[in-house]
């Protein structure tokens, strides 16, 4: 039985793939996004914006970047957990970003426990529908 459904958004296929095979196979489901602009069409199709129990989402990618892409979340889906992973760390960002309302910043390339435990505490806590 699958544990709850989560988006990656990234522009680097290597990376969706490093993630996909970590969750899929800890029986997540999973979509996928290579920008925030197909991110955010994915979001508005069928029922996503009421499944999606958390978004992995790059910040550096072409047409819609991920600050853009958080800050769409923020109005549109506020409950659903955003954790930043990103390959350009920067304390000032990760500081605004969680002012923002994201929920963790990871930098690539992430380790697998840390991964699933980031993931796993996010699922279980569920949407924040107090926002």
């Amino acid at each position: 039985m699958p544990k709850g459904k989560i988006m990656i958004v990234d522009d680097e296929k290597e990376v969706r793939e490093v993630i996909r095979i970590h969750l899929d196979v800890n029986g997540y489901n999973l979509l996928e996004a290579e920008n925030g602009e197909e991110a955010i069409k994915i979001l508005r199709s069928e029922d996503n914006m009421v499944n999606v129990g958390l978004i992995l989402c790059d910040i550096r990618m072409p047409k819609v970047n991920g600050i853009e892409c958080i800050d769409f979340l923020r109005q549109e889906a506020p409950g659903i957990p955003v954790v930043v992973v990103t390959g350009y760390p920067d304390t000032e960002m990760a500081t605004n970003l969680m002012k923002k309302g994201i929920k963790d910043y990871l930098v690539k390339p992430v380790e697998k426990k840390k991964l699933l435990d980031t993931v796993e505490k996010l699922i279980a806590a569920g949407k924040d529908i107090s926002l």
